[in-house]
């Protein structure tokens, strides 16, 4: 009897030192998604006015890329929990819209509006989550089902690569003298300035260039330097969004939580911090297209070449029996919201109404749906 009781407590020690060990490393997952949110969206601001590309069309290709969760989705595959991958899925595109998206129109200074980039692929989500709402409310699930969608992913690859060829090669907005050239080359040089030098109480009023002295060697940076700086932080992104999903589903497996009621709240909501934080710095940098990036692209990622995946490789069974009616219409909702938001514009006060949105839904899930 006394050996059994020291083994039930040195299980019991083993538990909260991994519940501690978890939330050590979710703490640290934050300290790591604050650096790299910050390098990238500077970089990305940077980078795109350098190559007269559209900021929404750059960060499409890197934070609009939800590697962490598809890192996620394909470890819950091989785990035989096809049920947690299609909830990350499903809980994540709600959580970018209604969570993070939400955010950067409260940080946003003033009015936001989006520029035709951002409408485009606000559009193009709203069609690709129409035809996923449509596909599992009518349990056209399957391996077909799950290739059409890695197809989808691939014609969006492309579209992307056409807009960035496009714009690299296409003049500009208003461009049509040396002058326009020159406030771009100017505006580029100012937003470097003001992320190498922070203005403090010591700083002069007019830059050193203004009063004839020489630019210092960080004004001097080329394009390579900043796209190097774009590469880390993405990867820091990346590497956050790794660390703080597993530790958060490991404190969930030891509370005992379900599959998916972890997929769609716990987990999603860890895995889309990153998305998050991004909105949060580039609503308060005033990039709003960013911000659509990081939304619509984050969700076209998730609904076509992570949820192909998940229809692919998991277990057809266990998907179909996954399906909750009201979670999709959520999705749809969702989605649906996100669109006309982006083409007429918003203030601060909608993103209060959709994080008050996404909080009644975390609530219902735990309360009524998932009880």
């Amino acid at each position: 009897m006394r050996a059994k009781a020291q083994k039930s407590v040195y299980y019991e020690n083993m538990s909260w030192d991994s519940i501690c060990f978890n939330a050590s490393a979710f703490a640290a997952g934050l300290f790591l998604l604050q650096f790299g949110a910050d390098r990238f969206i500077d970089s990305t601001a940077i980078v795109a006015c350098r190559l007269r590309v559209s900021q929404t069309l750059v960060a499409l290709l890197t934070a609009g890329a939800e590697w962490e969760e598809l890192a996620v989705i394909v470890a819950s595959i091989l785990q035989n929990r096809s049920s947690l991958a299609l909830g990350n899925v499903i809980g994540s595109s709600i959580s970018n819209i209604l969570g993070a998206f939400s955010l950067g129109l409260l940080f946003h200074p003033g009015y936001t509006t989006f520029d035709r980039s951002a409408k485009i692929y606000a559009a193009l989500l709203f069609l690709v989550t129409t035809i996923f709402t449509v596909v599992a409310l009518t349990k056209s699930l399957g391996r077909i089902a799950g290739g059409i969608f890695i197809a989808a992913f691939a014609v969006y690859l492309v579209s992307i690569g056409y807009g960035i060829y496009r714009g690299m090669l296409g003049a500009p907005e208003d461009s049509d003298n040396d002058d326009s050239d020159d406030r771009q080359s100017s505006d580029c040089n100012n937003e470097e300035t003001q992320h190498d030098h922070p203005p403090a109480e010591i700083s002069p009023l007019l830059p050193k260039k203004a009063s004839g002295e020489h630019p210092t060697h960080s004004q001097e940076r080329g394009l390579f330097y900043h796209i190097v700086q774009l590469i880390l932080g993405f990867i820091a992104l990346s590497m956050s969004g790794y660390i703080l999903s597993h530790s958060a589903a490991s404190i969930a497996d030891a509370f005992d939580l379900s599959g998916t009621i972890l997929g769609i709240t716990v987990l999603s909501f860890a895995t889309t911090l990153p998305e998050k934080f991004v909105a949060v710095i580039s609503g308060a940098r005033g990039h709003s297209g960013i911000v659509v990036a990081s939304t619509a692209g984050s969700n076209i990622f998730l609904l076509t070449l992570c949820l192909g995946i998940t229809f692919v490789a998991g277990n057809q069974r266990e998907l179909a029996g996954s399906m909750v009616p009201f979670e999709l219409l959520v999705t749809w909702a969702s989605s649906a919201l996100f669109c006309p938001i982006v083409f007429l514009g918003s203030k601060r006060w909608v993103g209060g109404v959709l994080l008050v949105l996404y909080i009644a839904f975390i609530v219902l899930e735990f309360t009524v749906y998932r009880r």
